[in-house]
């Protein structure tokens, strides 16, 4: 069952109305959805899925990310964007009759749209994914939770990643809520250096973007204990949760760099998006510094006013500061 504070933050998100997007206005090949796949762990506490991407890539190679990518046709809205890509990174199924019985995806709501380094348009669209144990019509608190008795959460459970080892080299989850907090305070270990100390769960710092002050948020998120030999990728009951698992058949090397780490770095444009869709969620600040302001819309707009979004992205082509105090004073 879902906590009261997690049954809020579900009507939040279904109550949030966004401002006009300019997602719309962006041509094909700039735009691009990433999806904010909340479920409950098995304190009845929202989690959020994250995958760290395959050091191949071309763009953000080996640094967390939300399942997304870039639409593959106009007909395509961010939520259809969205839901494919999880499909092709982490085998999410994009028909809820796919998954197994009683569970079902519920598309939230979306966010404004982050103008990405890479001139893209990201609309972040939030759904959560249930199970009939995560009804939530129902509330509990932490102590009457199934997890104080030993119980587990139906989705870390039963739903297995398959991960597409050209594009994700792990998929690991977080609580949702600590993005909005300084400290570690989920259930659980904290993140924890080499040496097996304590680690910052935040660290953040101003820096210059957009032609203004940016905060750059830094989070640190512990990384799970390998699968036991009776958990592994062959095995029906593998979880989304103990993550760095890739399909069988899968010799892919960017998994390598992965096995001395003791956190996952979760920063730049996927940090602020879960801050963001937090303060949405829980309707509140967080406790450290931030930008108020949500998404890029203005930005986005400005940049397409002035021709600089267009459909064929032209050799070294790059947005510069001297391209946003531009677009700036339009």
């Amino acid at each position: 069952m879902l906590t009261q504070s997690s049954a809020q933050a579900l009507a939040r998100l279904r109550a949030y109305s966004p401002p006009p997007t300019q997602w719309y206005n962006c041509p094909l090949t700039r735009r691009a959805a990433v999806l904010i796949l909340l479920f409950p762990d098995r304190h009845g506490e929202l989690k959020v899925v994250l995958t760290m991407r395959a050091s191949t890539l071309r763009s953000y190679a080996g640094q967390a990310a939300l399942p997304g990518g870039k639409s593959d046709s106009l007909d395509e809205t961010p939520f259809d964007t969205a839901r494919r890509e999880a499909y092709e990174e982490i085998g999410l199924p994009t028909n809820d009759t796919k998954l197994p019985p009683g569970f079902q995806i519920e598309h939230l709501c979306e966010i404004p749209a982050n103008l990405a380094k890479t001139e893209l348009g990201v609309r972040p669209c939030v759904a959560f994914l249930s199970s009939p144990e995560s009804d939530s019509s129902s509330t509990s608190t932490a102590g009457e939770s199934k997890g104080e008795s030993g119980g587990g959460s139906g989705v870390e459970e039963k739903m297995i990643p398959r991960l597409d080892p050209k594009e994700v080299a792990a998929v690991f989850t977080a609580p949702f809520k600590n993005f909005l907090r300084k400290n570690w305070e989920s259930h659980g270990p904290g993140p924890v250096n080499k040496a097996g100390h304590p680690h910052s769960w935040y660290r953040g710092s101003w820096t210059d973007w957009h032609e203004s002050r940016w905060r750059m948020h830094n989070f640190y998120i512990p990384k799970p204990p390998p699968p036991s030999p009776s958990t592994s990728t062959s095995s029906t009951t593998t979880s989304a949760s103990t993550a760095m698992k890739t399909r069988p058949d899968s010799q892919d090397p960017t998994t390598t760099p992965f096995e001395d780490l003791t956190t996952f770095r979760v920063f730049g444009m996927t940090a602020r998006i879960l801050v963001d869709a937090a303060r949405v969620a829980y309707g509140e600040e967080p406790e450290f510094e931030h930008n108020s302001h949500f998404g890029d819309e203005d930005m986005l707009a400005r940049l397409l006013k002035m021709g600089r979004l267009s459909e064929r992205r032209e050799k070294g082509e790059e947005l510069t500061k001297e391209v946003l105090r531009k677009a700036s004073r339009m």
